[in-house]
């Protein structure tokens, strides 16, 4: 290799992703645009007229981006930006892209959806924005977003945008970007840093993206940022609570969610996004509680993640450093595909199972600063802290505009996460496992939430004591949750949900009973003694029936 070949390929690597401004084939200056390097170049080197180009990257784009190159006009003018470009840079595939063009960009994404077969709506009329929604083998969906220049050029457009690092464009037609921010720089040095001092003003809901965005990728927020955010936060009122509401389920879906809330809760952010989470901050707890109610909230978000991790299909429980996590494989490893197949399955195609289960979490213990009471032994009690909970949990979830399913599983979730601790408990002390009819009216109550509370439950405990956990408690707590899982999945019609012996009308046939509530009643007092085993037959049901009436006994047993 000659000298003039060997510092091509340094400058070429050196200046990877840049414009760089060449005199008789050196370097003289660079920039993140052609103006930029020309504008450095003069500066150094006024009398001469550099040759400006821009230093290739070496990445390959998605076979999605080159079909639509494909059917774009060929003197089209248009840019990938944003975090599709972010992505790129770092060697990820983005699930949505977005793009910036001079004019009309809902006809031409009405020109890509048709050219796709794909769903097309109209975003936004005043920005001239189109959205073309593809939906996956999978189901999920991939969304293309086609906006006009938020600006006079696309410079301005990049200047506007929330972080730097999201300031990049991709030039689809000669495989150029434009970085008139230094985002590339950022990346490397892994930095959120906002585009202007106004950004967090502008947009109060990127104080909620760049916290999301920082535990994503593993990066610090600047300084002046962070500064910003703060002073933005009071600001939050004025975006809707959807869009606050979509931030919040993308932190709680993605890595560390515990660091994500405990750093917007410095932030003064929570005390405008959701207050009552506020309160729990210092309230003290009785052992077995070694933390106050907010940093054991915020434990509890970490070792769920930890829980769920530890049972993922792949995961190798005998490679892990924690001995209470190798547990949780090996006493539950076996129900690792139902459980990925129950978090597949999510209550609104837009947001996460698991991001729902860890908005349960969050509020799991919100109103015991409402319910705390110190008997005459000084212990700290929290009275029906469950209950009132998830009247409160469900409040909040309703001002998010979630579906009344999801309403209702927070709800459920919340209400009956203490059952959990009702069994071990009663493991550990009694040496009872949970009963028959007990798991019946487990999952009566609680329906596909049951499998949420088994994994709440575990996370609660090690968020409850820690390092001070024994094994004896944590191995108590995963035979409760084997015997359950077992009896969901393994024995469902059983115990779980037993097949009806016999219907409302036949039971008021057979007993000459009129309709009213005793018929439910009878009818449930069947299905859990069936679930007990004490019931097998339409006969047996209809002379216990026929006994309870007798008895003048209906309702529970």
């Amino acid at each position: 290799m000659n000298e003039e070949t060997a510092n091509s390929k340094k400058q070429s690597s050196l200046y990877a992703g840049r414009w760089v401004a060449l005199v008789r084939g050196r370097v003289i200056a660079q920039g993140g645009t052609p103006e930029q390097a020309l504008r450095a170049s003069l500066s150094s080197r006024y009398k001469e007229k550099p040759e400006i180009i821009f230093m290739s990257l070496p990445f390959e784009l998605p076979p999605l981006i080159n079909t639509i190159r494909e059917i774009l006009p060929p003197e089209q003018e248009i840019y990938l930006v944003g975090g599709a470009v972010r992505d790129l840079l770092t060697s990820r595939l983005s699930p949505d892209f977005d793009f910036a063009l001079p004019s009309n960009g809902i006809s031409l994404a009405r020109k890509v959806a048709n050219a796709l077969g794909a769903d097309f709506l109209p975003l936004d009329d005043e920005r001239d924005t189109g959205r073309i929604v593809l939906t996956n083998e999978d189901g999920t969906r991939t969304f293309l977003d086609f906006a006009t220049y938020r600006g006079a050029t696309l410079e301005e457009d990049l200047r506007a945008r929330d972080f730097t690092i999201n300031a990049l464009a991709y030039n689809l037609h000669d495989n150029t970007i434009l970085d008139p921010l230094d985002g590339a720089k950022d990346l490397r040095a892994k930095i959120i840093r906002a585009c202007s001092s106004t950004a967090m003003s502008d947009d109060p809901v990127r104080i909620l993206r760049a916290v999301r965005q920082a535990a994503a990728f593993g990066f610090t927020i600047d300084k002046p940022t962070r500064e910003w955010m703060k002073e933005a936060a009071d600001q939050l009122g004025r975006i809707s609570p959807e869009r606050l509401r979509d931030e919040i389920f993308k932190i709680l879906q993605g890595p560390k969610a515990d660091a994500s809330i405990r750093a917007l809760e410095m932030l003064g952010v929570l005390s405008h996004l959701m207050p009552e989470l506020v309160k729990m901050k210092g309230v003290e707890q009785s052992l077995p509680h070694i933390h106050d109610v907010w940093t054991h909230t915020l434990s509890v978000l970490d070792y769920l993640d930890q829980v769920i991790s530890g049972l993922r299909v792949g995961y190798e429980a005998d490679k892990t450093n924690d001995m209470f996590t190798g547990l949780l494989g090996l006493r539950l490893g076996r129900f690792r595909e139902q459980i990925a197949r129950h978090f597949a399955q999510p209550l609104n195609i837009d947001r996460s199972h698991r991001a729902l289960l860890f908005f349960a979490a969050l509020y799991h213990d919100v109103c015991k600063p409402d319910t705390k009471t110190i008997d005459e032994t000084g212990r700290i009690r929290f009275f029906d802290h469950d209950m009132q909970g998830a009247e409160v949990a469900a409040e909040r979830a309703r001002s998010f505009n979630l579906s009344n399913d999801e309403v209702e599983r927070i709800h459920a979730i919340v209400k009956h996460h203490m059952r959990i601790h009702f069994f071990g408990t009663r493991l550990l002390n009694d040496k009872q496992t949970p009963s028959r009819k007990a798991i019946y009216r487990f999952f009566r109550d609680s329906g596909k939430a049951g499998i949420d509370l088994i994994l709440l439950g575990l996370a609660d405990l090690r968020g409850t004591s820690a390092n001070e956990l024994t094994l004896e408690t944590w191995t108590a707590y995963l035979d409760v949750a084997r015997i359950l899982l077992e009896n969901y999945w393994e024995r469902p019609e059983e115990v779980v949900a037993p097949p009806r012996l016999i219907d409302g009308h036949e039971l008021m046939k057979e007993l000459s009973l009129s309709p009213g509530p005793v018929i439910g009643q009878l009818l449930e007092s069947i299905r859990e003694n069936q679930a007990a085993g004490k019931i097998e037959s339409r006969e047996q049901a209809l002379s216990f029936a026929r006994a309870e009436i007798a008895k003048g006994c209906t309702g529970d047993t």
